[in-house]
């Protein structure tokens, strides 16, 4: 398994991941206008201007995805992604770990997920990240997390 920097011409297949990956959030909120499933591939071409995109695979198949930005000396996760027949297998968390260390000079990481995500929350928590702030997006409920990070 490696773990490497998404290019443009992955873009399509990243949206494919995507969409099946926040099927289950739309589910668990009952919010199918997510922007993880209503983003069009030119958008998603377009976050390859101001994030780092990174994809997980394993003999060139694709396994999961992720997305951070730097901004303020915070680390800003988003749009993490793994086939949902993978989910549960430490997949997400390695991801989790390399796009908390892409930007060395960032003192803390922040994300959020939906408020029904339970497994979600519980391995940010295990992870070490620690509410601080709830809020509506469109019709879901989703609480933000930070965790501090070392600067290398």
């Amino acid at each position: 398994m490696e773990i490497l920097h998404a290019t443009i011409k992955d873009a399509d297949l990243l949206l494919e991941l995507q969409r099946v990956a926040y099927e289950s959030e739309a589910k668990l909120h009952n919010d199918f206008n997510i922007p993880p499933l209503t983003q069009s591939l030119n958008e998603l071409k377009a976050d390859f201007e101001n994030k780092t995109i990174l994809k997980v695979v394993n003999e060139g198949e694709l396994l999961a995805s992720g997305q951070a930005r730097f901004e303020s000396g915070t680390c800003h996760i988003g749009r993490m992604a793994v086939w949902p027949d993978l989910q549960g297998k430490g997949i997400g968390s390695k991801l989790l770990s390399a796009l908390e260390s892409i930007f060395p000079n960032a003192t803390q990481a922040e994300l959020f997920t939906g408020q029904n995500s339970v497994a979600n929350l519980a391995m940010y928590k295990h992870r070490g990240y620690i509410e601080f702030k709830r809020a509506k997006l469109g019709k879901t409920s989703v609480v933000y997390l930070k965790r501090e990070l070392k600067c290398s």
